[in-house]
């Protein structure tokens, strides 16, 4: 008995000094991580703005599937936010920017505040990401931290399998992809509700995700039934001034009237005659579809017909699969037939070419 209470004793005072120990550890944290990745640095920049691609990659709640993620109508920019619930909860918000340079955060994690800096410089071999992160632990966390090689080891892992899954998914995701050409297509009409923008090319993908949020929360907010998956028209392409003009949509069974003064306006889609094309991967892959397409257009004699404008049709999107690998998207450029010489034979009708039969499209 005597040697069970020495032991005893010694266990408290073990745990004691454990406990002061530990309290006695500096709280606060001040820890930065690096990685090269092979890809430009606007596109890991978009990437990592838009918080709803931080399923894939941020290592807090990459690694839970019990957790549940929240969105608001915008996940991008300066004020933007996201939050989850399940094992942990929390919430990140982007308080500043610079871009394509830096991005600044703030997170709470169960209650523990902290920050975020990402830093994005080019470099050999691709863009240098940096993440840098401070905060201050509470007891619990110090504990943990204490028990699991300190806090530099533990942030510092965090912060390494950030950037190690940041790594993984533009190197693998953005960059395996397909292009199918599918030969003629009729596109079919339909009514539709849009909104249209003019941007710099660089900045197109990152305001179709912005617009097309919006877009839907309109929807919803309206209780307006999709009738078919989102789609965008390419209005308007400066090359010369680099502007593009376009107007993201979402088609409807039936024409909508909109009230005078708002960014949300009605439309019709009428059918036309196409070359259409599939991409299978991230969207920044649909400009090498639009080459592939104009090489099979001048390859089979045929020619764009401008009075109709080119779309985009996403099929398969983020809202469906976080995997940017298995997004798809298809392409419609119009077209119609070259007129040929009188003195050659006398065109053949559309139908009648030596290429894929043409197909019916259902509405997007």
């Amino acid at each position: 008995m005597r040697i069970l209470k020495y032991l005893f004793l010694i266990l408290i005072l073990l745990f004691v000094g454990a406990s002061v120990f530990v309290t006695t550890q500096k709280a606060d944290y001040n820890v930065e991580r690096s990685e090269i990745i092979k890809s430009q640095k606007s596109t890991i920049f978009n990437f990592v703005s838009d918080f709803r691609n931080w399923e894939t990659f941020y290592s807090s709640v990459a690694s839970d599937e019990s957790h549940n993620f929240k969105y608001p109508e915008t996940t991008t920019g300066i004020g933007s936010t996201f939050s989850w619930t399940g094992s942990t909860s929390g919430s990140v918000k982007t308080i500043s920017l610079k871009e394509s340079e830096s991005i600044f955060q703030k997170i709470n994690t169960d209650g523990t505040l902290s920050t975020l800096t990402w830093r994005f410089k080019d470099t050999i071999g691709g863009t240098k990401v940096t993440l840098l992160t401070k905060g201050v632990l509470d007891f619990k966390s110090k504990v943990l931290a204490f028990f699991n090689g300190g806090i530099t080891k533990v942030v510092g892992d965090d912060c390494e399998k950030s950037l190690l899954n940041l790594n993984k998914t533009l190197v693998y995701e953005i960059n395996n992809y397909s292009i199918k050409i599918n030969g003629l297509a009729n596109k079919s009409g339909c009514f539709y509700l849009k909104q249209t923008l003019l941007c710099r090319e660089k900045s197109v993908l990152k305001n179709i995700k912005i617009v097309m949020q919006r877009l839907k929360g309109f929807f919803a907010k309206n209780n307006i039934v999709m009738n078919g998956k989102p789609f965008v028209i390419y209005d308007r392409y400066d090359k010369i001034n680099d502007l593009i003009k376009l107007s993201v949509c979402i088609s409807v069974r039936d024409s909508i009237f909109i009230s005078q003064g708002s960014d949300i306006q009605s439309g019709k889609l009428s059918n036309f005659n196409s070359v259409k094309a599939t991409v299978i991967g991230d969207y920044s892959h649909c400009q090498k579809a639009w080459k592939n397409i104009d090489n099979f257009i001048n390859k089979n004699n045929l020619e764009q017909d401008k009075s109709h404008k080119i779309i985009e049709v996403y099929v398969k999107s983020s809202d469906e699969t976080k995997n940017p690998s298995k997004w798809i998207t298809e392409v419609y450029v119009p077209i119609y037939t070259k007129p040929t010489a009188k003195k050659q034979t006398a065109k053949k009708p559309l139908d009648s070419i030596s290429i894929p039969t043409p197909v019916n499209v259902d509405n997007p």
